[in-house]
């Protein structure tokens, strides 16, 4: 088996050092071996992982999320088990965009009663922002 620096597998996945260091101290990515003179050495498939982290994370999944998913995966673990993870995962992300549709709501029509002029010690949007939440 042959292995790689740290620098060729950076350049490979698109990730920083310190990122493909950080996945390795949160126990991602295995620890390497060392070469004579101190330098980690990669295996081959460290590659591969770490582009299955990093898409995995590009779809919203947390860090220890994708430590469940690749350790289903190392184990060759249940379909059934990453199904639950995703749709979990996808709930939340649906109740995210209702919160972020809510919120986009809410900024809209402060913004509509604001008309930009002026001093802002009568603006609309400071004065609903810092009202008595008990007198809404």
């Amino acid at each position: 088996m042959s292995s790689v620096s740290i620098g060729k597998v950076a350049r490979a996945t698109e990730l920083s050092v310190e990122t493909i260091r950080y996945y390795e101290r949160e126990g991602l990515l295995p620890e390497p071996s060392r070469s004579a003179s101190g330098y980690r050495q990669y295996a081959d498939n460290a590659v591969k992982r770490l582009r299955f982290i990093k898409r995995a994370k590009d779809l919203g999944f947390t860090l220890s999320e994708i430590q469940s998913l690749l350790s289903i995966s190392d184990r060759r673990g249940d379909k059934a088990e990453v199904k639950s993870l995703t749709e979990n995962k996808l709930l939340l992300i649906k109740q995210r965009i209702a919160d972020l549709k809510r919120i986009q709501s809410a900024l809209s029509e402060l913004s509509d009663q604001c008309d930009g002029d002026g001093c802002a010690d009568d603006c609309p949007i400071l004065n609903a922002l810092g009202a008595d939440a008990n007198t809404q």
